[in-house]
């Protein structure tokens, strides 16, 4: 890790001047601790202002962001600690599921925050955890941190026939041949499970309720490949769980929602169908967004500001113009799009300035990281914020394959 840089920044006096900003506590009525710096000093700055507090969720415009800024932390805090919580890939009114390798990294995040396991760094605290804003808007199931995920051990007493039904309520489909995540298969004393957060899925062995070993096996060939030394960790494939609530409240809900009753009907028979997470606010106790689960001295932190408030406006905009042209596919004989709002009186997404006021209701410190400098005569106008503090640093060139110029810059700060 570049431990160095931080130990450079962290005596900067500018630096210095930043991190206090960022320490301040939430005020009720505060818009938000603005930053302004280069580019390149986001990642250290986040490594920085993470130490000492619990989960910093650092929000970007897109998800590539979000990965890359991932990407870049990982140079200066160790990996483990650091994930990323994808959005959905659908919109929250399309009869579309996302995919099961997307809930299942959601759910492992979830799971994570919740109940952090400090004997597998793998799985323990996260101090900086990324994501989009559209993954930030959306409103999520309430207590999906609390789904514990199917895990097994070399060693461990376990009956096969209990772990096939964990797996079934967790959403996990039975099939003879495993060639896709969120899927598994029993032969003999073997069970083959292809959990959403793998890039392979896994074969464990028992001797009769004893699981005697797991193994890594290729979907192609189904040929057994190296020991898994971590075992088995399978959250559940899908948010929205077929429990007796949510099938009791589908039937209830059948007959007042017409445009969908084909979804709840089955959902109440207990059949999982394609789009039903999109039915989950009237299905369960109730939502909450990301903020919600971050926990005790946590704060959130916009990366550059303006493009995700302009992303922000964009993702509610669009998803309007959405759900408007599937109603008018309708009105020609396609199906009836999922929406709640006149049923709930809720949105798909929550506004950027929802959330902001939630997370100061929650005394969740906002920050924001941007690069834009202040125009000098609307700073003494009163027409602009001044940050409240500015970083003197620059972003390194582009210099892209010029390596005389970089060995000339290089050269004069030595």
């Amino acid at each position: 890790m570049l431990t160095g840089v931080l130990d450079t920044l962290r005596g900067d006096a500018s630096v210095q001047g930043a991190l206090t900003a960022l320490g301040e506590p939430a005020a009720p009525d505060s818009t938000g601790i603005e930053i302004s710096l280069p580019h390149g000093v986001r990642a250290p700055l986040l490594a920085l202002a993470s130490a000492g507090r619990g989960t910093l969720l650092a929000v970007t415009a897109t998800a590539r962001e979000a990965e890359d800024l991932a990407a870049a932390l990982a140079a200066y805090l160790p990996e483990d600690s650091i994930a990323t919580f994808p959005s959905w890939e659908t919109l929250p009114h399309e009869r579309l599921s996302p995919r099961s390798d997307t809930v299942g990294r959601r759910l492992a995040v979830l799971r994570r925050l919740a109940h952090p396991d400090p004997g597998d760094p793998a799985l323990g605290e996260i101090a900086v955890l990324t994501c989009s804003v559209r993954a930030l808007l959306q409103p999520i199931v309430k207590g999906l941190g609390e789904l514990a995920p199917v895990r097994l051990h070399a060693g461990e007493e376990r009956p096969l026939e209990r772990v096939a039904e964990d797996l079934v309520a967790a959403a996990y489909s039975r099939t003879d041949l495993v060639e896709r995540r969120g899927e598994f298969a029993v032969r003999g004393g073997i069970l083959d499970v292809f959990p959403p957060t793998e890039e392979h899925p896994l074969r464990v062995e028992f001797w009769g309720d004893t699981v005697e070993e797991i193994r890594w096996f290729k979907v192609a060939d189904q040929r057994s490949l190296e020991v898994a030394e971590h075992g088995l960790w399978a959250p559940p494939c899908r948010e929205l769980l077929l429990t007796d609530a949510v099938r009791g409240r589908a039937a209830y809900l059948a007959g007042q929602l017409p445009g969908v009753a084909d979804m709840l009907s089955k959902v109440a028979e207990g059949i999982a169908v394609e789009g039903m997470e999109s039915l989950a606010p009237a299905l369960v106790d109730g939502m909450e967004t990301l903020v919600d689960v971050l926990g005790a001295k946590s704060a959130v932190a916009l990366v550059d500001p303006e493009r995700i408030r302009a992303r922000a406006h964009d993702l509610v905009a669009t998803s309007e113009e959405f759900l408007q042209a599937s109603w008018s596919n309708a009105a020609a004989g396609n199906a009836v799009p999922i929406d709640l709002l006149g049923v709930l009186g809720e949105a798909s997404y929550w506004t950027l300035p929802q959330a902001r006021e939630h997370a100061a209701a929650e005394g969740i410190p906002w920050w924001m990281l941007g690069g834009f400098e202040v125009d000098a005569e609307l700073a003494e106008f009163g027409g602009a914020d001044e940050p409240a503090a500015r970083i003197d640093a620059v972003d390194v060139p582009a210099y892209r394959g010029r390596t005389e110029d970089a060995v000339r810059d290089v050269a004069g700060l030595i």
